[in-house]
């Protein structure tokens, strides 16, 4: 008899208390810095794309919500500075859990997620989205690809150490000595 009143107890304490309403759509709350939401394909200050379709996030992936095919890169069509690059990418948010496994897994740190949050739709086909939908924007001083690599021959200076790094660490640079 105690938990009945006991339990009409906490319905009208709340009962009296302010209603919080978010004005969701026209206030947009941010999301917590670290939190998973929708991949993005990163590039290089260049513009190439990072990814080398190696389809190691597409292994990675316990729910098989990614699909990957890679391409191989050629002197006139260059769109990243390996050998290959994802021709096509795709990721179905129908069946991706957001476990960050695919990131973990990717060895160029191409894919990345952002905290964007709004993932919902009423078509199911507009849920799987492409290459050009996840790929990063070009940002000032990016060229669209395909082209030529611009920081530098091979493709370790694209990873290991741009050539810009290695000048400034030779100069004396302290910023270049701590990359090292």
């Amino acid at each position: 008899m105690f938990e009945f009143f006991k339990g009409f107890g906490v319905t009208f304490g709340t009962m009296f208390k302010k209603v919080v309403t978010e004005e969701y759509p026209e206030n947009f709350p941010p999301a917590a810095p670290r939190y998973h939401g929708r991949h993005q394909l990163n590039r290089h200050p260049d513009g190439l794309e990072k990814c080398v379709g190696c389809e190691l996030c597409a292994w990675a992936c316990p729910a098989d919500a990614i699909y990957v095919e890679g391409g191989d890169n050629t002197e006139e069509a260059r769109y990243s500075p390996g050998e290959r690059y994802g021709a096509i990418y795709q990721i179905n948010y129908l069946r991706c859990i957001g476990c960050g496994l695919c990131i973990e897994a990717c060895p160029t740190r191409s894919l990345t997620m952002t905290n964007f949050y709004e993932l919902a739709d009423d078509n199911r086909q507009d849920l799987i989205y492409t290459k050009e939908q996840l790929l990063a924007p070009l940002l000032q001083g990016m060229e669209q690809p395909p082209h030529p690599m611009r920081l530098g021959e091979t493709e370790q200076d694209y990873y290991v150490q741009g050539p810009t790094l290695a000048r400034a660490g030779a100069e004396g640079d302290p910023v270049g000595e701590q990359v090292r």
